[in-house]
């Protein structure tokens, strides 16, 4: 089987940034390893819109890798965000995706802001942001 890890928004702002650096790493070796990043939609909108100009094309670096897949919000993958969220009291589309995503796939999720995964799914494994 093969394994991998569903980036959030705070993990794509990260490796865009540089900050912190361990995001960078963690990309480089799943590259040399040949495991898989998975980006749902949302969360990639989200981070877009919170970079700035002069962080997009490190952004575009990640997504044109090639062990990088975008995880699209069709109609199957929004309502299992949607339950997820609504059984959580969370309204939070890109942050339900990710972890509609994570459970799908049984990847952990990699994040800076562990506590809004968790309310979704409390027994999420999750690689956290140092």
């Amino acid at each position: 089987m093969i394994g991998g890890r569903v980036l959030d928004c705070t993990a794509l702002t990260a490796f865009a940034t540089g900050r912190p650096v361990y995001m960078r790493a963690l990309v480089w070796a799943a590259v040399e390893a040949n495991i898989v990043l998975a980006v749902p939609s949302a969360a990639l909108g989200r981070a877009w819109a919170l970079l700035a100009p002069e962080d997009h094309p490190a952004l575009q670096v990640l997504l044109d890798l090639p062990n990088t897949v975008i995880d699209d919000l069709g109609s199957v993958s929004a309502q299992e965000s949607g339950l997820l969220m609504a059984a959580a009291g969370n309204g939070d589309i890109a942050t339900g995706q990710v972890a509609a995503s994570a459970r799908r796939r049984g990847w952990p999720a990699v994040t800076g802001e562990p506590r809004n995964l968790r309310e979704l799914d409390a027994a999420m494994p999750i690689e956290e942001l140092p």
